[in-house]
């Protein structure tokens, strides 16, 4: 199963890389297929953190709780609107993902009994 995902991210990683090279070479770095791209690994990046930190963090006894499949759903959902976000404004596409990092912290927190 870890091969699998691995050869996924792989594989997603060089499309995303074809693409923004494409866009670059036709002079659009800013184009709808690049910044979809930019989304997509900033989602992964966030993913493969989170499961890394939480993963520790239950190692060291922190944590009892983690729910990775719901981080999904919540990376599918802010992933959208992070991507529409991002093509009205660089900012405001930040913002969103910025604010869904502290979602999940809050998320993580709270399932884990740190706010009464």
């Amino acid at each position: 199963m870890t091969r699998w995902s691995i050869v996924g991210l792989l594989a997603i990683l060089a499309a995303g890389a074809i693409a923004v090279g494409v866009a670059r070479l036709l002079g659009r770095s800013g184009s709808r297929s690049s910044v979809l791209v930019s989304v997509i690994a900033h989602w992964l990046g966030a993913w493969s953190l989170w499961n890394f930190g939480a993963g520790l963090a239950h190692h060291l006894g922190w944590l009892a709780v983690y729910d990775g499949p719901l981080f999904l759903v919540l990376a599918l959902v802010l992933g959208i609107w992070h991507y529409r976000a991002r093509l009205a404004s660089p900012e405001r596409g930040r913002v969103v993902f910025v604010g869904g990092q502290l979602a999940w912290l809050a998320i993580v927190l709270v399932r884990n009994g740190f706010f009464p």
